[in-house]
C-alpha cells in the first residue's frame, strides 16, 4: 500500500521530468509546451495555496499538458483528505494533445482520483451542478474568449462551494480579465492577496507585464445582486 508521502513523491518525480524534459509529444507548434503550460513557480503556488486551505475537491477547465492537474495532485495527495476528487474539463486533450496530459497524471498514480470530461465546459459544468458536484476550488484555463470565460465562471459560483476558492490563470489577457472584473464587481468575488507574489513570468498578450494568475474567495453567503445594482466592469 503506498502511503502518502510516497504518493506525493511520485507526483513531484513526475512534475520534475516534465519541467526538464517536456511532455512526451507536443502539437506541432513550435514552443507550444512553453506556451501553453502554466509555469512551474505558479504551479507551485497554487499547490501551496490548495494545502493551505485543506482542499480536496478541484475541479480544473483545461489540461493541456498537465502542470497544474499535477500540481493539484500533488496538493490533493499532501492533504490525504478521505475522498479527494479532481474533475477535469478538456475536450481538445485527445484531439489536440493526444492524450499528453492525461498519460502524464496516470504516470504519476492520480487516475485514482481524477476523472476527465472530453467536453465543452459550457456543457460539462452545468452537467456537474445538475448532478450536485460541490467543489472546494477551481482552477480557470480554459477558452480565453470572454463570452465562454463569463460562462465558465457563471456555473463555477455554483459549482464551488460558499467561500471556496477559484483560480484564474492568463488574467493578464484582457478578455478573460474583463470578463473576471464582472464577478468580483458585482458579486463579491475577494482576491486573495500575496499568493502569487512576484509572479510576473514573461510577457503577456500585446507586450502585459500584468499579473498572470489571480486568486479569488467566493462570499459565504451567496447572493444574487438585484438588476438595480449593476456596477459597470
Amino acid at each position: 500500500m503506498t502511503s502518502t508521502g510516497e504518493r506525493a513523491a511520485q507526483v513531484r518525480e513526475v512534475r520534475r521530468r516534465l519541467v526538464q524534459d517536456g511532455p512526451p509529444r507536443t502539437r506541432d507548434q513550435e514552443g507550444d509546451f512553453e506556451t501553453v503550460t502554466v509555469p512551474e513557480q505558479h504551479c507551485d503556488q497554487l499547490r501551496d495555496l490548495l494545502i493551505a486551505e485543506e482542499t480536496e475537491t478541484v475541479v480544473e477547465v483545461g489540461l493541456a499538458y498537465a502542470s497544474s492537474a499535477l500540481a493539484i495532485g500533488e496538493a490533493l495527495a499532501t492533504i490525504d483528505r478521505p475522498n479527494p476528487r479532481h474533475i477535469i474539463i478538456d475536450p481538445f486533450q485527445e484531439r489536440e494533445f493526444s492524450n499528453a496530459g492525461w498519460d502524464l497524471l496516470c504516470s504519476a498514480g492520480l487516475e485514482t482520483i481524477a476523472t476527465l470530461i472530453a467536453a465543452p465546459s459550457s456543457l460539462a459544468l452545468p452537467q456537474l451542478l445538475t448532478e450536485g458536484f460541490v467543489a472546494d476550488a477551481a482552477f480557470v484555463d480554459g477558452s480565453h474568449r470572454f463570452h465562454e470565460v463569463f460562462v465558465d465562471l457563471y456555473f463555477l459560483r455554483k459549482v464551488v462551494r460558499p467561500g471556496g476558492l477559484i483560480v484564474i490563470d492568463d488574467d493578464w489577457w484582457p478578455s478573460v480579465h474583463t470578463a473576471v472584473q464582472y464577478y468580483e464587481k458585482n458579486l463579491g468575488w475577494t482576491v486573495i492577496p500575496d499568493v502569487f507574489p512576484g509572479e510576473t513570468a514573461g510577457v503577456g498578450p500585446k507586450g502585459n507585464h500584468g499579473a498572470r494568475c489571480k486568486a479569488y474567495r467566493l462570499p459565504d453567503a451567496p447572493f444574487e445582486p438585484s438588476f438595480e445594482d449593476f456596477r459597470a466592469f
